[in-house]
């Protein structure tokens, strides 16, 4: 994955390979285990790796009832001699599982191209996920080049062939949602599932689109030059946050707008990456990671969009990132390499408290 990468969403494994460039040191380094775990306690409790025997996992998103996770992985190569790599054989897949002990998880997808941003429908009927498998090798495919590139292993890039489906469940009944040229990814639902938003290269650029649920009527958001990505709705539908590297300059900001793209408003104003920003079902809290602790060292912050008050999250070194809530707001689920053996990303989860716990005895650097 040091390689090209198919899209936006999987930024998390390039991060990893990164030395910080450019950016402070981290605020974590010289901090104990045990310091690191009294910090997060505050907010986080019984923290638990969520995927196993995948060679990368991570973007997990919950069900609606919070019992069932979809997410995407790359399985691990079987043991054999003289292997020969298949063509997409070290990128994602999407597979769904319950959330329970040693439950095994599906593959949902066709098992070809490449594959991001799943998402299941608020019915829980059926789910939504990104795709090249019409085009299964992405190799060669020309692209609209990174959005992001601090280097040139830290980068990520948009197939044309990438478009938008919806399937039932076990995979099944898929249906193509986007057939206009240029890259389709990054989709989700609205609360009631009627609309989704994503991002399309439709129109030369990375810009956000609302559609509805069945792929009809089409239309575009944000009209500022720069790539604007990874968008979600509000739990009531009004607003909708997303993250955008308009300015040039290597570094992505977290915006919010409304559903007409006529109040947008920056929610970060800094030098550093900001991005993967999520709602919390109270419909004033979003979650999203930040490079301001380092270049390799990703944290997850809490803010409050009205006030832009916010508050650190996890403090432990590596990539925290792709931080989503389960519906009812009790639990977290992110990617994390930091955390696992082999330092590559798996899913974790925790039991998440919007009011904090006592502050540590002694109180780290934000």
């Amino acid at each position: 994955m040091i390689a090209t990468l198919s899209t936006s969403m999987i930024l998390a494994a390039a991060i990893v390979a990164q030395h910080p460039s450019g950016s402070p040191h981290s605020a974590t380094s010289g901090m104990s285990a045990e310091e690191v775990a009294r910090h997060e306690a505050r907010h986080l409790k019984d923290i638990r790796q969520v995927t196993s025997g995948f060679g990368r996992a991570g973007e997990g998103y919950f069900s609606p009832d919070g019992r069932s996770i979809i997410f995407q992985a790359v399985p691990n190569v079987p043991p054999s001699i003289f292997h020969r790599p298949r063509p997409d054989e070290d990128g994602y897949q999407i597979f769904l599982g319950p959330l329970a002990e040693d439950a095994s998880a599906r593959m949902v997808s066709t098992g070809q191209g490449r594959c991001t941003c799943p998402y299941f429908h608020p019915s829980g009927k059926s789910i939504l996920f990104a795709s090249t498998h019409l085009n299964p090798s992405t190799e060669a495919e020309p692209s609209k080049g990174p959005a992001y590139s601090r280097t040139s292993r830290y980068r990520w890039e948009f197939p044309d062939s990438m478009d938008i489906f919806a399937a039932d469940l076990d995979g099944k009944n898929l249906v193509r949602l986007t057939d206009a040229p240029g890259y389709d990814a990054e989709g989700s639902y609205s609360a009631d599932g009627s609309k989704i938003i994503f991002t399309s290269f439709r129109d030369g650029d990375g810009e956000i689109y609302i559609m509805d649920a069945d792929g009809k009527n089409p239309r575009r958001i944000t009209h500022a030059k720069g790539y604007d990505g990874g968008p979600f709705f509000s739990p009531d539908g009004k607003r909708i946050i997303y993250r955008s590297d308009r300015k040039g300059n290597d570094l992505l900001q977290v915006y919010i707008n409304n559903t007409e793209g006529t109040a947008e408003r920056a929610l970060t104003k800094n030098e550093f990456v900001n991005w993967g920003p999520y709602w919390h079902p109270d419909g004033r809290h979003i979650i999203y990671a930040t490079s301001r602790h380092g270049h390799s060292n990703y944290e997850l912050y809490l803010m409050d969009v009205d006030t832009a008050a916010e508050e650190r999250i996890t403090y432990h070194e590596g990539f925290d990132g792709l931080p989503v809530f389960t519906p009812d707001g009790k639990r977290l689920m992110w990617t994390s390499s930091g955390r696992t053996s082999d330092r590559k990303s798996q899913l974790f989860l925790a039991e998440f408290t919007m009011e904090p716990a006592a502050a540590p005895a002694r109180a780290a650097s934000r």
